[in-house]
């Protein structure tokens, strides 16, 4: 498996169309970078669920995911399944996020994510942050949208079960569906986890990646 590390990692950006949405997504990488690199800033926006109690889950929620991270988070209350509908209020949530802050990592929905809320952020994403690097994580549903990913961040053992352990504990409005289960988190992870050697990832895409692999002089 090719592996490409990274460079100082000092902000991060993680947004999500609805609560819930970054952590089941990212939940594991949220913990697994957050632990490696203590301090970091995270700014989170979550454009659903603000006011009530899906908020308190996801301050909750995220404050577990990112811990010793410098967590700054905004929950808005534009409503479920309408983003298309509330297109320009998203647009300036996300630029007013832009204005504070330059990521060197954003954490996102696919565009290809058959939600339309989900697939409506993934695809605002790049009209503001132009020159970012953005990885889109998944979501498993109903729908079932899963598809072919380039990029993983294996998880340990013990941060895949505790990824499903805070879920369980900081979602409970959520326990009721039928795909949101113990199974289902660690199953995909388990299938990730295959696809890149690991025993458990979480798997990303991206649709423009740079690399710098350094500058090839003759005679070296």
């Amino acid at each position: 498996m090719i592996r490409l590390g990274t460079g100082r990692l000092d902000r991060l950006v993680a947004v999500g169309a609805h609560c819930d949405d970054i952590a089941i997504g990212a939940g594991g990488t949220l913990l697994t970078m957050c632990r490696a690199r203590p301090g970091i800033r995270v700014d989170a926006l979550v454009l659903s669920g603000g006011g009530g109690e899906r908020e308190r889950e996801e301050r909750a929620a995220l404050a577990a995911f990112c811990p010793g991270a410098d967590l700054r988070l905004t929950v808005l209350k534009l409503p479920d399944g309408r983003l298309p509908a509330h297109w320009e209020e998203a647009k300036a949530a996300v630029e007013e996020l832009r204005e504070r802050t330059e990521p060197d990592l954003l954490l996102a929905p696919r565009t290809d994510d058959a939600h339309q809320d989900h697939r409506g952020l993934a695809r605002l994403l790049p009209t503001v942050f132009r020159d970012h690097l953005v990885l889109g994580y998944e979501i498993v549903k109903w729908d079932g949208d899963l598809g072919r990913m380039g990029v993983y961040q294996p998880l340990s053992p013990e941060v895949a079960e505790e990824k499903v352990r805070l879920l369980q504990e900081h979602y409970p409005s959520q326990r009721h569906r039928p795909w949101y289960d113990r199974e289902a988190f660690l199953g995909l992870a388990r299938i990730r986890g295959i696809e890149c050697h690991a025993r458990y990832a979480e798997a990303f895409a991206t649709t423009k990646l740079t690399l710098d692999l350094g500058t090839f002089h003759q005679g070296e």
